[in-house]
């Protein structure tokens, strides 16, 4: 049968037998799980009895009369909100720094990449022992200081920001930041050099010459940050499980207490879709208006 294939059709063939594993993967572990949940977002099911067809109530619940859904969704864009201004400004600031050409580079360089390689469990268990109110290590050396420090990860108002230092310490240097140093290692040096003659300072070739040609690397980490942001929950469920006092009831925890606590299967499958609607309208939402601002020189 091979013999009477053409040699295209043959290397169309063992293309299409290297893939597959990978289709299959995608089919069985992507695609599947995502139709059922799906269809599951319009039933009533909890595992333990078949799925029943509700129609949309589950949207409607979630929407009129679920008590923590809002307050899920305001703590999450509050919390990504603070990723994406504080983290990306960190991020371009040390990207900036090390492409000074600042002796040392390759140590700073690797000092402020390491915290991202923490797995997100053990870094949030170390922050919760150096926020811890009475003996962690930031409240001793304020304290030191002669200033009384918050319960960082047991006051309500404090909660959420705890949570943001702790991600910005383990982010800031992370990959954003070798993303933004790729883009400034790009920018061509006879942008700067005319700049200069112009008699441009330091400030306007920042604001006329990297940040527009940084702009495609902004959006690209803006999308990322913003879809990271969003998706806020390891290191809430290890140091606050959603506490104290509701402080921490992000999104996911949200959606995860209703699957795997509440066991309502269909119900978490609706709260899972809306969130898949919410990420995508922000992502094209941020598409459309990219034109507006960012630079593309292949298009100028």
């Amino acid at each position: 049968m091979l013999a009477s294939l053409s040699r295209g059709q043959r290397k169309a063939l063992q293309g299409y037998l290297y893939t597959s594993p990978w289709t299959v993967g995608l089919v069985v572990f992507v695609i599947g799980p995502m139709v059922a949940s799906l269809y599951l977002s319009f039933t009533s099911y909890s595992i333990t009895s078949q799925p029943r067809f509700v129609g949309i109530q589950n949207y409607i619940y979630m929407l009129t009369g679920d008590e923590l859904f809002w307050g899920s969704v305001l703590k999450t864009l509050y919390f990504a909100g603070g990723v994406v201004l504080v983290g990306l400004t960190g991020s371009l600031a040390c990207a900036l720094l090390l492409n000074t050409g600042l002796r040392g580079s390759a140590f700073y360089r690797t000092a402020f990449f390491i915290p991202s390689l923490t797995p997100i469990v053990a870094l949030a268990l170390i922050w919760a022992w150096v926020l811890q109110p009475r003996y962690g290590v930031v409240n001793g050396a304020l304290a030191e200081l002669g200033m009384a420090g918050p319960g960082w990860l047991t006051d309500p108002a404090w909660a959420i920001p705890g949570l943001l230092l702790m991600n910005l310490w383990g982010t800031i240097g992370g990959s954003r930041m070798v993303i933004f140093l790729a883009g400034l290692q790009g920018v061509p040096q006879e942008l700067y050099d005319a700049a200069h003659v112009d008699g441009a300072s330091g400030w306007q070739r920042f604001w006329a010459v990297t940040l527009p040609m940084l702009s495609p690397t902004i959006f690209f980490n803006l999308v990322l940050g913003i879809i990271g942001g969003l998706k806020v929950f390891a290191a809430a469920y290890v140091t606050t499980d959603g506490g104290p006092a509701y402080a921490t009831w992000f999104y996911l925890i949200h959606l995860f207490t209703q699957a795997f606590r509440f066991l309502e299967m269909g119900y978490a499958s609706a709260l899972a879709w809306f969130f898949f609607a919410v990420v995508l309208a922000l992502t094209l939402i941020q598409f459309g208006i990219s034109r507006r601002w960012v630079y593309y020189e292949g298009e100028r």
